[in-house]
């Protein structure tokens, strides 16, 4: 009886080990601790920390003038993928910016790539490019950014914006209806957000659904990486959290 309880114990003890050995590591490491902003750089007037959260508010006593971002400043990463999860409320507008540059002439702002999220969910998942070439996918497009000629000027560059929305684009395919896509995403509530940004590919997933697709072949207007940020938006009162802020690159 007793060597039966050895040997079924030994053979309890490989399968642990087995299965111990097929776990791996996904590899997404930690960009807030969850305690205090340590590596990230914004106005304390809108950013602060509380509950593990990264919490960006709007008072009607601090109405904000422009927009304004809380920039990661320890790594710019070119190719990876990001992780979190956040929560808006109905008046909030945000969005999550990567592959960004520094705005010299305005405190706390990026330029850049972004992936919008607002309370109302008519925007969120859509590739915005803040200060830029603005709306790259509107949610449910997969989208391809042809090259723009190399004289083209800045002038040219503005009149190539309509209604907010880049015009030199081709839409490849459609990933859903807005109103099928917008119904996995929860009001007033947390949503997981999966960034994948490989080359010149961005693709924004929302609670797992994709919502937008983007293949950006512009060599003059891209950038291949930059700084990672949050925002805070012009307009009413608003407040979002952010937790669980991960990266893989």
């Amino acid at each position: 009886m007793k060597q039966l309880t050895i040997l079924f114990l030994s053979v309890c003890l490989s399968a642990c080990i087995g299965k111990k050995k097929a776990v791996k590591k996904d590899d997404f490491r930690s960009v807030f601790n969850g305690e205090n902003l340590d590596g990230w750089h914004g106005d304390s007037t809108y950013w602060s920390v509380k509950e593990g959260r990264l919490i960006g508010e709007v008072t009607p006593e601090t109405i904000l003038k422009r927009n304004s971002f809380i920039i990661y400043q320890k790594v710019q990463p070119k190719d990876f993928e990001l992780k979190l999860e956040y929560k808006i409320s109905e008046t909030g507008n945000s969005g999550i910016n990567y592959r960004s540059k520094l705005m010299d002439t305005i405190p706390f702002a990026l330029s850049g790539y972004q992936c919008d999220i607002d309370g109302k969910n008519r925007y969120t998942g859509q590739n915005y490019e803040e200060k830029k070439r603005t709306t790259l996918a509107y949610v449910g497009e997969k989208v391809s950014i042809p090259p723009m000629p190399r004289n083209i000027s800045k002038n040219r560059l503005r009149n190539n914006v309509n209604k907010n929305c880049w015009q030199t684009r081709t839409i490849l395919d459609t990933l859903g209806s807005r109103l099928q896509l917008k119904s996995h995403i929860k009001s007033n509530d947390w949503n997981k957000v999966h960034l994948i940004v490989k080359g010149n590919r961005m693709q924004h997933y929302v609670n797992g659904v994709l919502m937008s697709d983007v293949l950006d072949l512009d060599t003059i207007n891209r950038v291949n990486k930059g700084f990672l940020g949050v925002q805070v938006h012009i307009g009413p009162p608003m407040k979002v959290q952010y937790k669980n802020i991960r990266i893989k690159y």
